[in-house]
């Protein structure tokens, strides 16, 4: 995988965060934190989910392991949880930028929250971070349709490439 490829999967995440974000936006707070049986059992929760796993991927590619997530409730409102997930990503695009093609391969080395090894190439694990939020991205979407509000703008990969291979007006 290149840096360029690389960093259009980058793109699509925060691009597609981005649409999830302002369809969350119309919940109110009882809704936001109602608890829905899923996975992960709120928007609230779920969304915390995401960031945090974006966090401990960092940490990991920055030589750290940390023995677990931070909890869900460090993020009273969707306004909390969209500061720290925009500081996470200007942290993501900052180390990515900063790469090569060669970086990309690098194998790095980290434990599991319960102290398991394990490694993987880096272009893997930010593979990873991708597809698992689509996957949570995905509850979200039921979640919201559950509560009765309006789910967000398509946030496939390939509604993210129709859209930027259009002309600008």
């Amino acid at each position: 995988m290149t840096r360029s490829d690389v960093m259009t999967l980058i793109d699509y995440n925060y691009w597609a965060r981005d649409r999830l974000i302002d369809a969350v936006r119309q919940l109110s707070q009882e809704q936001f934190t109602r608890d829905l049986g899923s996975s992960f059992r709120s928007v609230r929760d779920t969304v915390a989910h995401l960031h945090a796993a974006e966090w401990i991927w960092y940490q990991r590619w920055i030589g750290a392991s940390p023995a677990g997530l931070p909890p869900a409730d460090r993020f009273p409102d969707l306004a909390t949880a969209e500061s720290a997930w925009r500081d996470m990503e200007a942290q993501v695009r900052a180390y990515f930028e900063a790469l090569d093609d060669h970086a990309l391969a690098r194998v790095i080395e980290y434990k599991s929250p319960a102290g398991v090894p394990s490694a993987q190439a880096l272009w893997q694990m930010l593979q990873h971070v991708v597809n698992h939020g689509s996957y949570h991205r995905g509850q979200v979407t039921t979640m919201l349709r559950q509560l009765g509000a309006t789910p967000p703008k398509a946030m496939d990969l390939m509604a993210f490439y129709r859209e930027r291979s259009m002309p600008s007006a």
